[in-house]
């Protein structure tokens, strides 16, 4: 099959592309943390740079140790055996998938790679809808009379994916519907695997994530990575943690022998700071508490500027996304601008206006859902000056930088939005 490049990359290649030429450009397309490296981090990496040799494939005992403290102490039970590392958590879900085999169930929406891998696989992607505010985890009544559906026409489904918080929509799903999620899992034997990369993003740290690794261990694999909480995407390291029982001992052999046929092994220097990240020292753990407030901070004043503009957004509880729905615009935008489908919205924001943005057809939505996510990280500055002084701020929505970027937006809505022609039509007649 061919493979066309990932929605989220290409979005970010086209948003470069128009920089290049100089046209206005609002980047809030790409999921990257848009956060500079912690100073002590930079120092690791290089204290580890003679590291150059392949090193065990399931990566550093020292990472996996660390790793497994981590998860212990979010009340996960592992240890440094049934972990696994690889250069990005990306590549250890397609490990995963091609392990475990068969059909895979995934929330719909939902980050766009993991129906993509499926399909590259040669698999079925099942995409079952989530509950209302719950995005991430497929709702499981759904779920069970897919699974069901796709037993009668001859499918085999083997494996669910969840992602807690969710990428797209911000939203987490409740601690019941993980329960029910993983009475499902049992009936119908699934291995669930709980994409838990956002978790220390999550705005409300007293409500903290419910893994299904917590209720089913033994049928869960967590994987997590350090691109979105301490903004190390380009590092690319993650981690997955299988469970301990024979068929998780057998599902680690399989993984780690892809992983020797594809990329032997993580990054030795990133190995190593790795290592001293899982092993949550305090100058990070407050760094991470910073980008999560301003992660939330910019979130919320987000959702707030769609919702004035007419829009529909369930409220993110995490991470750094927002999933507007503008239905409720369908008429008008059919009607001035002869637009009908979520690709044709998000092509005129970014060609008419310069805002980057995806539609929901990219996360498995139909194509006529008028949704688009939006993620404001590559807005908190464009040095590293100004990112550290959004790190720090009190109000990180007085900065003259991302004050002006969200008026930006407001005033590419105001040109969009039915409300807002509404009020231009009333404000003309009180003028006349």
């Amino acid at each position: 099959m061919k493979v066309r490049i990932s929605a989220t990359l290409a979005i970010n290649e086209a948003i470069a592309k128009r920089k290049e030429q100089g046209l206005p450009v609002l980047p809030m397309g790409f999921g990257e943390a848009g956060l500079p490296v912690h100073p002590r981090l930079q120092e690791k990496l290089a204290e580890g740079a003679h590291k150059n040799a392949y090193g065990s494939v399931s990566g550093y005992l020292e990472l996996r140790e660390a790793i497994a403290g981590y998860w212990q102490r979010r009340g996960i039970q592992t240890n440094a055996e049934h972990i696994v590392c690889g250069p990005g958590s990306k590549p250890l879900l397609y490990a995963l998938l091609m392990a475990i085999g068969g059909d895979v169930a995934i929330a719909a929406p939902s980050w766009v790679s993991y129906a993509a891998q499926a399909q590259i696989l040669g698999r079925e992607p099942l995409l079952v809808p989530t509950l209302p505010g719950q995005g991430g985890v497929p709702n499981p009544m759904l779920l069970e009379r897919a699974i069901e559906d796709a037993k009668a026409a001859g499918h085999e489904v083997k494996s669910v994916i969840v992602t807690l918080p969710d990428n797209p929509t911000g939203t987490l799903a409740h601690a019941d519907t993980i329960q029910r999620l993983c009475d499902v899992a049992e009936k119908h034997d699934l291995l669930i695997i709980s994409d838990e990369i956002y978790r220390d993003l999550v705005f409300d740290t007293e409500q903290g994530v419910v893994s299904p690794a917590t209720i089913s261990p033994q049928r869960t694999v967590v994987t997590t990575g350090l691109s979105k909480n301490l903004a190390l995407g380009g590092w690319r390291i993650g981690a997955a943690c299988l469970p301990n029982t024979e068929t998780g001992n057998e599902l680690l052999a399989h993984v780690k022998g892809i992983a020797s046929e594809i990329w032997s092994s993580p990054s030795g220097p990133i190995q190593h700071a790795a290592a001293y990240a899982f092993s949550e020292p305090k100058e990070l753990v407050e760094r991470i508490a910073a980008s999560r407030k301003l992660h939330a901070t910019v979130i919320n004043a987000l959702t707030q500027i769609f919702r004035d503009a007419g829009a529909s957004v369930s409220q993110p509880r995490g991470a750094f996304y927002l999933y507007p729905d503008m239905d409720s615009w369908r008429d008008y935008l059919r009607e001035t601008f002869g637009i009908t489908t979520g690709p044709e919205l998000a092509n005129y924001f970014l060609h008419q206006h310069g805002l980057g943005v995806l539609p929901g057809s990219d996360f498995g939505d139909p194509i006529e859902a008028l949704r688009i996510r939006v993620t404001p990280s590559l807005l908190y500055g464009s040095t590293p000056q100004e990112r550290e002084a959004a790190l720090a701020a009190d109000n990180p929505l007085t900065l003259p930088w991302i004050a002006s970027s969200l008026e930006q937006l407001r005033d590419i809505l105001r040109q969009v939005s039915p409300v807002y022609a509404k009020e231009r039509r009333v404000s003309s007649l009180v003028d006349a």
